[in-house]
Parts: C-alpha cells; structure tokens; sequence
C-alpha cells in the first residue's frame, strides 16, 4: 500500500456495528509512500496508522 499526503485512507468496519472510518493522510512516515501515516479522522482524532487488509487508500484529485 502506497499514499500520499492529501490522500483518504478507508478503513472498513470489520464486524457487525463498527462504521467504516474516513480520514485524511497528513504525514507519510514510511519510505516511499509506504506506512506508518499520520491520519486525521473525520471525527478529529489524529493517530498513527499501518492499515490492514480491510483499508483502502483513495487518492487525493490533483490538479493537472
């Protein structure tokens, strides 16, 4: 898994009850794009995040 700043990270609810999180990528800590990253979650909160299998990274849309 590969992001930059600016990206969204996913992460869907794994059991019955738990929301899907959506946060936004704030610092990539990892070479190349890799994790750890600094994610701020749209609830606010703000942690160190090395996603598993059930994340996703959506891309940020960049100007051309």
């Amino acid at each position: 898994m590969r992001a930059t700043v600016g990206d969204q990270i996913l992460v869907h609810g794994d059991t019955v009850g738990h929301h899907d999180r959506r946060g936004e990528v704030l610092e990539v800590r990892g070479n190349e794009g890799e994790p750890p990253y600094l994610v701020r979650f749209e609830d606010g909160h703000t942690g160190l995040v090395v996603p598993g299998p059930d994340a996703i990274v959506v891309p940020a849309q960049r100007g051309s």
